[in-house]
C-alpha cells in the first residue's frame, strides 16, 4: 500500500462514522457565527431608541428581544460545544486506533530499525496539535467566516459609504496577519521535531536509569536532558512569540481601523447620513471582521502544519509493513535449514559468515559461544528479522523470504532475557488477552510450572507495569506458558535465563527442555553439564561462524573451542 493511500485513509478516520456529527457541528458553528452580528444590531436599536432616532423601537420590546436573544445564544453555544466535542472525540479515537493498528502490521525488523519515540510523539504531542489546530480550528474557521460574511451584509445594508471606508481600513490588519502567519507552519513543524527528540531523550534516560545510577552519571544525564528540554522550550517560545505578535499587531491595526471608521462615521452623522446607533454598530461589526482577517492566515498555516504532522505519521506507517501474500505455513514438519548464510547490519561488515546448519523438527538445540559471536543475530534471522542476508534459509523447503510474515509469527515463539509483561492480570498475560479452553489453559500453566503462582496469588493478580509484581523466574515462565498456548512449532530462547539467579536459571532451562513436540533453539551463556547433555545438538559459534557442532560428549572429546569454553566456565 503506497503512502498516498495511507494518508487518505488516516485523514479519512476523522470522518468515518462521524459525518452526521460533523454536519451538526458545522450548523451550530455557523449559527454561533451570527451571534456577534446580531448583538451589533441590538446595540444599534438601543442607541437609536435612547437618542430618539426616527423609527426607533420601544424599550419594552427591546427588552423582550434581548431576553429571547440571550436564551437562544446559550442554546446555540451549548449545542456547538457539545457537537464539536463529540465529533473531535470520535475523530481522535479513530485516528489513533487506525494508526496503532497500522503500526502493529509492521514487521519486527522494520519496527526495530525505527525510532519508536517518533510514534510516541505522533500519538501524543502531534495528536494534540491536530486536535487544536486542525479539528477544532475547522469549526472556528466556519464560525469566523459566517461572522465575516454576515458583518459585510449588515454593513452594506446600513451604509455603503461607511462600508467602503471600513474595507479600505482593513488592508493594514490583513497585510500584517499574512506576513506573520506564513511563518507559523515552519514553527509548528520545528516544535514537532523537537518534541520527538525530547521524547527520545526522556525514554533513554528512564530506560537506562539503573545504568546511569550504577555509573554515577546523574549529572551528565541531567545535562543531556536539560539541553534537549531547553531546545524544545526554545522552539515553543518562538512559536508563542509569533502567535502573540500576530495577536498584538492585529489588535493595534484593528484599533486603528476602528478609529478611522469612527472618524468617518462621525462626519456622516453630522451630515445626517447615518445615526449614532449605526456608527456603534459599525464599530462592533468591524471587530467581527478584524478578528477573522487577523486569525485566518494563522488558522490556515496551523491547519496546514497539523495536516503535515498527520502526513508524516502516514509516511512512517507506510514504511515496510510486514510481507503478506507469500507462502502460508502452519507448522514445521521436517526442519529449518540454513545454507551458506551471511549477514551484516550495514556497510560491508558482516556479522555472520557462511553459516550452514539444520534444526530438525521436535528436537532441542543449544547455541553457545563468546560475546559478539553472532548467536543472537542468528536467532533474529530465524524470526524474519531481516531479509537482507546472503544464502538461503528454508522452513520445510520454503525460502524464508517467500513465506508470509504473519505465518512466521504463528510458527515461532520467542523467549528473551527481558520478558515484557503488561500491567494486567496473570491470566491475561499468559493468554495475551485471548480466549482458550479451560483445560488447555491449565495444561499450559502446569507445564510452565506456574500453577503455584496462580494458587498463591490467583489468576486475577495484577502483575504491575512491566511485571514489577513478579519475580524474574515467574516472568520467564509466563513467556513459556504463552508459547505453549500459542501452540508454536518453534521456540527460540535468547539468553532467557541471563538475568536470573543460578537456581532459577537452571529450573527455567530445564522446563524449556522438558517441552515436547516443539523445536527448541536456545542461545545460552550457561554451560551446565547436566543441561548441555540434554540437548540433541550443540552449535558452537566463534567470530560469526559455526566453529563446532555435536552433542556434549562429542564436543568434549574433540578438545577444541567448546572444550576450552566449558573448562573456563567451571
Amino acid at each position: 500500500m503506497d503512502n498516498n493511500t495511507i494518508r487518505k485513509q488516516l485523514r479519512g478516520e476523522f470522518y468515518r462514522k462521524n459525518k452526521g456529527m460533523m454536519c451538526i457541528a458545522v450548523l451550530t458553528s455557523a449559527a454561533a457565527g451570527t451571534i456577534g452580528v446580531i448583538v451589533s444590531w441590538i446595540i444599534k436599536l438601543f442607541i437609536d431608541t435612547a437618542s430618539g432616532a426616527e423609527g426607533s423601537v420601544s424599550l419594552g420590546r427591546l427588552a423582550l428581544i434581548s431576553a429571547g436573544f440571550v436564551a437562544a445564544s446559550v442554546a446555540v453555544n451549548m449545542a456547538d460545544i457539545l457537537s464539536q466535542s463529540a465529533f473531535i472525540k470520535r475523530a481522535l479515537i479513530q485516528y489513533k486506533e487506525f494508526a496503532f493498528g497500522k503500526l502493529t502490521e509492521k514487521s519486527i525488523s522494520t519496527f526495530r530499525d525505527e525510532d519508536s519515540s517518533a510514534y510516541l510523539s505522533a500519538l501524543t504531542n502531534d495528536a494534540a496539535s491536530i486536535e487544536t489546530d486542525m479539528l477544532a480550528q475547522q469549526f472556528a474557521l466556519i464560525s469566523r467566516s459566517v461572522t465575516f460574511a454576515a458583518a459585510i451584509v449588515s454593513m452594506l445594508y446600513s451604509s455603503v459609504q461607511l462600508t467602503i471606508i471600513a474595507a479600505v481600513s482593513l488592508i493594514l490588519p490583513l497585510a500584517t496577519s499574512v506576513i506573520i502567519g506564513s511563518r507559523v507552519k515552519s514553527a509548528e513543524l520545528k516544535v514537532s521535531e523537537s518534541n520527538k527528540e525530547f521524547t527520545a531523550v526522556l525514554t533513554d534516560c528512564l530506560n537506562g536509569f539503573s545504568t546511569l545510577k550504577s555509573f554515577r552519571a546523574e549529572q551528565d544525564i541531567l545535562r543531556l536532558f536539560s539541553r534537549s528540554n531547553s531546545e524544545l522550550e526554545s522552539v515553543k517560545k518562538h512559536k508563542r512569540v509569533l502567535r502573540s505578535t500576530m495577536g498584538m499587531l492585529g489588535n493595534m491595526t484593528g484599533a486603528f481601523s476602528q478609529l478611522m471608521v469612527f472618524v468617518a462615521g462621525t462626519y456622516l452623522a453630522q451630515q445626517h447620513s447615518v445615526t449614532a446607533g449605526t456608527i456603534l454598530m459599525f464599530i462592533n461589526l468591524m471587530g467581527n471582521m478584524i478578528i477573522p482577517i487577523s486569525e485566518l492566515p494563522a488558522f490556515l498555516a496551523a491547519r496546514k502544519a497539523a495536516a503535515a504532522l498527520a502526513d508524516k505519521l502516514a509516511d512512517s506507517l507506510g514504511r515496510n509493513s510486514e510481507k503478506s501474500g507469500g507462502e502460508k505455513m502452519d507448522r514445521i514438519e521436517t526442519s529449518i535449514c540454513l545454507e551458506n548464510v551471511s549477514f551484516g547490519y550495514g556497510g560491508d561488515k558482516e556479522v555472520l559468515h557462511d553459516i550452514s546448519a539444520e534444526f530438525e523438527a521436535g528436537k532441542s538445540y543449544a547455541i553457545v559461544g563468546g560475546s559478539g559471536s553472532g548467536k543472537s543475530t542468528l536467532l533474529d534471522l530465524l524470526m524474519a528479522g531481516s531479509g537482507n542476508y546472503k544464502g538461503s534459509i528454508f522452513f520445510d523447503g520454503n525460502e524464508l523470504r517467500e513465506v508470509d510474515t504473519s505465518s512466521i509469527y504463528d510458527l515461532i515463539s520467542v523467549i528473551q532475557q527481558n520478558v515484557f509483561v503488561f500491567n494486567a492480570s496473570v491470566k491475561d498475560n499468559i493468554t495475551m488477552f485471548g480466549d482458550f479452553a479451560r483445560d488447555t489453559f491449565e495444561r499450559a500453566v502446569k507445564a510452565a510450572h506456574l500453577d503455584k503462582l496462580l494458587a498463591d496469588s490467583g489468576e486475577d493478580y495484577l502483575c504491575g507495569r512491566n511485571g514489577c509484581g513478579l519475580s524474574g523466574g515467574e516472568k520467564q515462565r509466563i513467556s513459556i506458558a504463552r508459547s505453549l498456548l500459542k501452540n508454536s512449532s518453534v521456540l527460540l530462547a535468547d539468553e532467557a535465563t541471563a538475568a536470573l539467579d543460578a537456581k532459577t536459571a537452571y529450573q527455567v532451562s530445564g522446563e524449556i527442555l522438558d517441552l515436547e513436540g516443539i523445536t527448541r533453539i536456545v542461545v545460552t551463556h550457561s554451560l551446565e553439564q547436566a543441561l548441555l547433555r540434554r540437548y540433541d545438538s550443540i552449535f558452537v559459534m566463534k567470530d560469526g561462524r559455526i566453529a563446532e557442532r555435536g552433542n556434549f560428549d562429542e564436543l568434549m572429546k574433540k578438545h577444541g573451542y567448546f572444550y576450552a569454553l566449558y573448562t573456563v566456565a567451571q
